[in-house]
């Protein structure tokens, strides 16, 4: 074998944990929107155009809820991936399989109790007529009652995903939306159910999802009892930290993206329909991107139990690696077939029209973010929340809102320009972050 072979397979077999491990997320997550593709084209098939708006809305009040609630996921997926990497490792995942599944339980909870005032405000938020709050009111009153097993999927994919178990998310996800889909056929067209069905189908298939997705993580650390230490007031007071600086940190994220719904809303139709249009250029990105991000999380965790730094650094920039060639190709794609991905979401042409000008900054748009996602990664497997919550609010107040403001005279592309902008200096603030404990000899230590 000659020493450019040996090169290549020494660089893949070292490079294969993280493909393996950021593979099965990328598919996993490449289910999610094709459920919304069905969920959509079902309701899109009912009698009045009112159920889809009303589902459409009860969704998004409840998705907003839960997403600013994926500070639980990352939380859990750096713990568990510590805990796998330290010596007493199944003692130590147990702890931190209850330990989060406690904190779901409980916000699942809160959502529950506290549904009647969150309907009230996504309906003065978003103002809809009588005929479409019918049907969100009727959909939110179903799907509501998931919240529990919906907080149970974000803790218990995050410590599946800090086991290394993503094959076995990977299944669930597929299992879970494939009901999903199933179950909105028969409880709509079969059972005549209407919106409501459609959420109940929701609600089966989160509650399936959280059932098979426990008994993956019971199978591992079934044996182990559960102890009254693993909840005193230490062991809450640290889950609280971290959990609330990831909290601070998904709220300053979702405030700019909020913003920039709401300000090009202010722009006109039109500019709301390119913005639209356009943030699926960014969820296409997160599909590769956040699979790599995701590998990244539970190798670095892993070191970072096993107190070893030099694999925390070697992780890191294996990662790097994968997401600058994920950022090249999607790029590439971007360059070669922006035009035909515009066409595609939208048959209206002049929303294709004036779209088309904005291709240039989607081309930038993955070789800006990628650095972004995969410090992300990285901090999470470290859990230094307090580094993610920071960088963020740093980015968001210093970047994101004045570089809108020096260039709103333009328009709605000064929204682009911001976001790009805000992607950009979390990845350099985050990277700096990660050079400061590197140079201080802190990326494997226990934080205070």
């Amino acid at each position: 074998m000659s020493p450019a072979q040996l090169t290549q397979r020494s660089f893949f077999d070292d490079h294969s944990r993280l493909l393996a491990l950021a593979l099965p997320m990328i598919l996993a997550n490449i289910t999610t929107p094709l459920l919304g593709l069905v969920d959509t084209a079902v309701l899109g098939h009912m009698s009045l155009p009112a159920m889809l708006a009303g589902a459409s809305v009860g969704a998004l009040i409840l998705t907003q809820i839960y997403w600013v609630c994926g500070f639980l996921r990352m939380s859990s997926t750096g713990l568990s991936a510590q805990a796998k990497g330290s010596p007493n490792n199944t003692l130590e995942s147990a702890k931190v399989l209850w330990q989060t599944v406690a904190v779901a339980l409980m916000l699942g909870a809160v959502v529950l109790a506290l549904q009647s005032p969150i309907l009230s405000i996504g309906l003065a938020l978003t103002q809809p007529n009588s005929e479409v709050a019918l049907h969100l009111q009727d959909y939110f009153s179903t799907r509501v009652w998931g919240a529990p097993a919906a907080m149970l999927n974000l803790a218990l994919v995050g410590w599946l995903v800090g086991q290394q178990k993503t094959r076995s998310v990977m299944a669930i996800q597929i299992v879970g939306n494939l009901l999903n889909a199933g179950l909105d056929v028969v409880f709509v067209f079969g059972l005549g159910l209407s919106v409501a069905g459609v959420a109940l189908a929701s609600v089966i298939a989160e509650y399936t999802m959280a059932i098979m997705a426990l008994a993956v993580a019971f199978k591992r650390v079934g044996g182990v009892a559960v102890s009254a230490s693993w909840f005193n007031r230490a062991a809450r007071k640290v889950l609280m930290k971290l959990n609330g600086d990831m909290l601070l940190r998904n709220l300053a994220l979702q405030g700019c993206l909020a913003f920039l719904t709401i300000q090009g809303a202010r722009y006109g139709e039109t500019s709301a329909a390119v913005n639209a249009i356009l943030m699926q250029f960014f969820v296409l990105i997160a599909l590769g991107l956040d699979g790599i991000a995701y590998g990244v999380e539970a190798l670095v965790g892993e070191a970072k139990g096993a107190s070893d730094s030099s694999e925390v650094k070697r992780r890191t920039y294996q990662g790097l690696v994968w997401s600058s060639i994920f950022a090249l190709i999607y790029s590439l794609i971007f360059f070669a077939g922006g035009e035909a991905i515009i066409a595609l979401l939208t048959e209206h042409s002049d929303i294709v029209k004036a779209a088309l000008p904005y291709l240039g900054l989607m081309v930038l748009l993955p070789l800006l973010a990628h650095w972004c996602f995969l410090y992300d990664g990285v901090f999470v497997g470290l859990t230094r929340a307090s580094a993610m919550r920071n960088t963020m609010i740093i980015s968001a107040l210093g970047v994101y809102f004045p570089v809108w403001y020096l260039t709103q005279d333009q328009g709605n592309v000064s929204l682009w320009y911001a976001l790009l902008a805000f992607l950009l200096a979390r990845g350099v603030t985050l990277a700096w972050s990660f050079y400061r404990l590197d140079k201080r000899g802190e990326l494997a230590i226990p934080q205070s």
